[in-house]
């Protein structure tokens, strides 16, 4: 509990930051690369979708704009205040709730599709948490993970290589410091990604388990506020 609670305080005080970085991806170039990636994997019609791990929102209001039902879940109470307010802007009805993204408050097979972006690396018990998304997808339901192994990047060195208008440009040291300790003592930060990604999935009874690891080069182009220099993959398995 007490790395979970660390956790949650290091992204509450990121919260406002990733509120106003979020706003204006939705209104970029940003959004579109990001739709048309997600797009080409969901069904051709409206899916009942969980983002575990919404953050600010930007899955939950970007997939809600093309009438999907989305609920967005996160940890920390003040991103999911923030991301109701992103949504309220946006006119966009999307429902936002505090929720463990290890311990999920949904019945079984719930939803048809559960998405998650930049997460994985963050939880103390992925499998787990892997585990609780396999039980509330429906049978033949859609497990989109995009992530990067983050852990093992060394953020406070990172700085000197990302565009000076950068979001990351804006933390203060004590925070980067945190960042980097917390990820040193997460489990996940050690394993061999997404390799080890793909044999839990498989081990607990996804089908059709595949990795994109290009993805990155199409998303981030530009050098930019929101470009991320850690290579992003894709991991999309079928209940």
């Amino acid at each position: 509990m007490e790395i979970k609670n660390r956790i949650v305080n290091y992204w509450d005080k990121r919260s406002s930051d990733f509120a106003h970085l979020r706003y204006e991806e939705l209104s970029s170039y940003m959004a579109d690369l990001w739709l048309k990636e997600i797009q080409k994997y969901l069904p051709n019609r409206a899916c009942k979708i969980l983002d575990v791990g919404t953050g600010t929102g930007f899955f939950a209001i970007l997939l809600a704009k093309y009438g999907h039902t989305v609920e967005g879940i996160d940890l920390t109470a003040s991103m999911i205040d923030e991301a109701k307010i992103l949504a309220q802007k946006a006119n966009v009805d999307a429902t936002f709730k505090v929720m463990d993204a290890e311990n999920l408050l949904y019945d079984n097979e719930s939803f048809d599709v559960v998405l998650t972006r930049n997460l994985t690396w963050t939880l103390p018990h992925p499998q787990q948490a892997y585990s609780e998304w396999y039980r509330v997808l429906k049978n033949g339901g859609l497990l989109l993970n995009f992530d990067a192994d983050y852990g093992k990047e060394r953020f406070m060195q990172d700085l000197n290589s990302l565009p000076k208008n950068h979001a990351h440009n804006n933390i203060n040291y004590t925070l980067l410091q945190e960042c980097d300790y917390i990820k040193d003592n997460l489990d996940i930060s050690h394993l061999t990604r997404p390799q080890w990604d793909s044999n839990v999935l498989k081990k607990i009874g996804f089908t059709h388990v595949d990795t994109d690891e290009t993805v990155g080069k199409r998303i981030y182009k530009e050098h930019d506020q929101f470009y991320n220099p850690t290579p992003l993959f894709l991991i999309k398995a079928v209940k």
